[in-house]
């Protein structure tokens, strides 16, 4: 092997993943309420990128026309609409809302429901969830019958306290912390449960429970040898529990309706922000000429490039290092906006190709789902596996079967009785779970549930049936069975 130097040439293909191609990978995973935070902060660090104002709306910093200044300063009444309309461009007043070439993103869009004012909105207030929270509420109630150092110890105490209700922290190491006796903190703690609401500050189920039956005058020693059982009760050990609490079977019966009264996690009034609305990404309608699919256009922000102000800058450029920065601008921002317009088009791609090869769904409702994989949708539309991940990923289509994640129509297949085709997880689900909600008082087990499910076309084994219906919160024939003798 010859050890003098030379010279070699070798070609080689590289695939660079470059700044931009990053951020338009990045687009494809987000969804439009975040795709809003995202442009938010790239129009602050790009002078060049403004927000885009709706088709048909003049943008807010510029104005045509000023209004005429001798107008008339009084509402427009029909006639005067009459006089001075121009027929062409009025809208008619036979215009069909509810027609398919209108879109209504809510139901406040086609118009207000029999009954309701058409002048007022709808009081989003007075469904949103209280600001007050847990602790501020017990806070406010110990400092209007306490003081000093009670108050402190009772402040203590309450930051223990979770969102449910129940104290998290052993009391002696509270007490211990405090640098008070053990019959202080439980004197501080006795008065703690005594506020509203009624069983908070317990240190278990059983305790909060003791405090409502207390709140309500029903803690009877019947009462108390049932809450001191509580573990018989979950299994249904009702016979044992009438022999243990001394009472009849219409007693026991009586006790337990009392006890569903209560509320084993009193904290959940209070606290907590309120839930955020999801807000759906694509919207599918069947119209007569077949599916439309369209983004939601109300929560997915504009953005264009701001070419006045650019010539502007450029102008004003006077070195090299200024050009270059207005450059680095402009490229920027032209590529922020062809990325977003390829991130509109690859979601609507794969949308249609989702209402494709489920239709049946669509049509029929979850029965009819059908397995599909993310591979699939790719080979169809031509895109790679992980590009559809993206996609799909933290996104929400809203249709008339409902308001689903697109992550929900990729379910495993289940083959077929006899050979047949393959069906989704999900199709079975929905028929355990309507099988169970029909049994009435003949409790199916899971070997009945294996056999109708086969009479349906289902060709399933028990510990799959099993499976599925734990996977759906529907406990067994026994605890089914159990919770209906509860009931009685």
């Amino acid at each position: 092997m010859s050890l003098a130097p030379r010279l070699d040439l070798r070609q080689s293909q590289s695939l660079v993943m470059t700044p931009q191609l990053q951020q338009a990978i990045k687009l494809l995973a987000l969804s439009n309420l975040e795709i809003e935070a995202f442009l938010a902060e790239e129009i602050e660090k790009n002078p060049l990128l403004t927000g885009g104002a709706e088709e048909g709306e003049a943008p807010a910093t510029e104005s045509d026309g000023e209004a005429p200044s001798d107008a008339p300063d009084e509402p427009a009444t029909a006639d005067r609409l009459m006089e001075t309309g121009d027929a062409t461009a009025d809208a008619p007043l036979d215009v069909d809302y509810a027609e398919e070439t209108f879109h209504h993103d809510s139901v406040i869009d086609s118009g207000a429901s029999p009954g309701t004012v058409p002048d007022e909105g709808f009081d989003f207030d007075s469904v949103a969830t209280g600001s007050l929270s847990l602790r501020d509420h017990l806070t406010a109630q110990a400092g209007e019958r306490l003081e000093g150092v009670d108050f402190l110890v009772a402040q203590r105490i309450i930051d223990a306290i979770d969102e449910a209700g129940y104290l998290t922290e052993p009391l002696d190491d509270l007490a211990r912390q405090l640098g008070i006796d053990a019959e202080h903190a439980e004197r501080i703690l006795a008065l703690i449960q005594s506020f509203d609401p009624a069983g908070v500050g317990a240190r278990s189920l059983a305790e909060c429970l003791i405090i409502q039956a207390r709140e309500a005058d029903r803690y009877d020693p019947a009462m108390a040898a049932l809450l001191d059982n509580l573990d018989l009760l979950a299994r249904g050990a009702l016979p044992q529990l009438r022999r243990i609490c001394g009472v009849d079977e219409e007693d026991l019966g009586d006790m337990i309706r009392e006890l569903r009264n209560y509320d084993p996690k009193p904290g959940l009034k209070f606290g907590g922000e309120p839930a955020s609305p999801v807000s759906p990404d694509i919207f599918v309608a069947r119209t007569r000429a077949g599916w439309q699919i369209e983004l939601n256009s109300a929560t997915l922000p504009r953005v264009l490039v701001d070419r006045r102000y650019h010539a502007e800058l450029s102008a004003g450029a006077t070195n090299r290092q200024s050009k270059a920065w207005v450059a680095d601008c402009l490229a920027s921002a032209n590529w922020l906006v062809k990325a977003l317009d390829q991130r509109a088009r690859t979601i609507i791609k794969v949308a249609s190709e989702i209402v494709k090869q489920q239709e049946g769904f669509f049509l029929h409702g979850v029965s009819h789902l059908k397995p599909l994989t993310l591979k699939t949708v790719a080979d169809a539309i031509g895109m790679h596996e992980s590009t559809v991940s993206r996609v799909t990923s933290n996104k929400y289509l809203s249709c008339e079967r409902g308001f689903h994640e697109l992550k929900y129509f990729f379910t495993s297949g289940i083959a077929g009785a006899d050979g047949g085709d393959a069906v989704s997880a999900e199709a079975v689900k929905n028929q355990i779970a309507r099988l169970i909600a029909e049994e009435g008082d003949d409790i199916l087990s899971d070997d009945k549930l294996v056999e109708l499910l086969d009479a349906k076309g289902f060709g399933l084994a028990r510990r799959t049936v099993a499976k599925y219906r734990e996977a759906i919160g529907l406990g067994s024939s026994v605890q089914r069975r159990r919770a209906r003798a509860l009931s009685r």
